[in-house]
């Protein structure tokens, strides 16, 4: 199992440059292979949440689409009230794995 989160754990963000970088050099693939598989993998996420699918991958979590019912909102602006319609809006759901290890972060600190 490959482990980025080491190489990232003091950076506040990453770039996909960066992201690109770390994979490269820890899968051993090139830069350019890396980004093709990026975008390919996203593609695959893409697809299927626009199928109404949930796409779960073990110890990550979980893409899934919810639809949000439509509700009343005020501009802060001017405080006019307006409807904002129902829309359906990706959502992620951190894994075990990914929860237990922000829990340790937060313990660290």
């Amino acid at each position: 199992m490959i482990n980025i989160a080491s190489d990232i754990e003091n950076e506040p963000s990453m770039k996909s440059k960066e992201v690109i970088s770390v994979l490269a050099e820890r899968m051993q693939w090139t830069p350019k292979e890396v980004t093709e598989m990026l975008s390919a993998f996203g593609s695959a996420i893409g697809t299927k949440l626009m199928e109404g699918d949930a796409v779960y991958l073990p110890s990550f979590g979980q893409f899934e689409v919810r639809k949000k019912m439509e509700r009343i909102s005020v501009n802060p602006v001017n405080g006019k009230r307006y409807l904002v319609p129902p829309k359906l809006v990706p959502v992620f759901k951190p894994g075990t794995t990914v929860k237990n290890r922000l829990k340790q972060l937060d313990s660290d600190e």
